[in-house]
């Protein structure tokens, strides 16, 4: 009887683990046809025909749009599904002002108090991102400038940046899926992390003006293209409804 209720158990925990596999498949895929551009913002997502294309059943497939949705690459609309979430330039225009305003002055505050062992924790993590995958990395970014930005000792101001980067984390995911600015991101943490080191808060500060300056920039670029790409699907969909 014990036998019997141990094979149960691990038949049941398979059928977990094989579901649990399911839905981070499902996920990787969507996710990556979404920062690519090959799911368009404001595009549908159709249970049927995605289950059909990616071999699951819809159980998966509701769980990913769950999932997607608490990233902010998903909406869920009552009564008429899934659709991938618009993006906006006026919101990445206005994340990246604010931040602007508020990271150069924490990190120029951070550089006169920052310890070694905190910089050691920076660096390593620099050395962590070059390995991830584009869904980790603006994980391991914020965790890179809180770190630095916890040394200024201004919780307000850091609860009001951690905002700004959760609400830009979206556009983050873009950012590295499809442009190549690894090295540059690389250079310009070492950059920061050296310039605290060196106790050169003004220095410091520059290199978080240029460097948030250039993120808002690339993203800008990929978002408009998105958005034109997304304009021109939906045109030609009137067109051929219709002819």
């Amino acid at each position: 009887m014990n036998t019997s209720s141990s094979s149960d158990l691990s038949q049941s925990e398979e059928r977990r683990i094989v579901r649990k596999t399911a839905v981070e498949l499902v996920v990787e895929k969507l996710r990556n046809r979404i920062l690519n551009g090959k799911l368009a913002p404001g595009s549908q997502l159709r249970q049927e025909s995605l289950a059909e294309e990616l071999g699951v059943s819809r159980i998966p497939l509701r769980e990913a749009f769950r999932l997607l949705s608490s990233e902010g690459l998903v909406e869920l609309q009552p009564h008429r599904g899934a659709f991938v979430s618009l993006v906006s330039a006026e919101e990445v225009e206005e994340l990246f002002e604010l931040r602007q305003k508020i990271e150069p002055w924490l990190v120029e505050e951070a550089a006169a108090k920052i310890s070694e062992d905190v910089l050691k924790q920076a660096a390593r993590l620099v050395v962590e991102m070059d390995k991830v995958k584009p869904e980790r990395w603006g994980f391991l970014n914020w965790q890179l400038h809180e770190i630095l930005y916890s040394a200024a000792e201004k919780p307000t101001a850091l609860a009001m940046v951690k905002t700004l980067h959760d609400k830009s984390e979206r556009y983050f995911r873009f950012q590295i899926v499809n442009a190549p600015i690894r090295k540059q991101s690389r250079t310009e943490h070492l950059e920061l992390i050296k310039a605290c080191r060196e106790r050169k808060g003004s220095v410091a500060r520059e290199v978080m003006q240029h460097h948030i300056q250039d993120a808002a920039v690339q993203i800008l670029a990929i978002v408009r293209q998105l958005m034109d790409e997304s304009e021109t699907t939906t045109s030609t969909r009137k067109v051929v409804v219709t002819a």
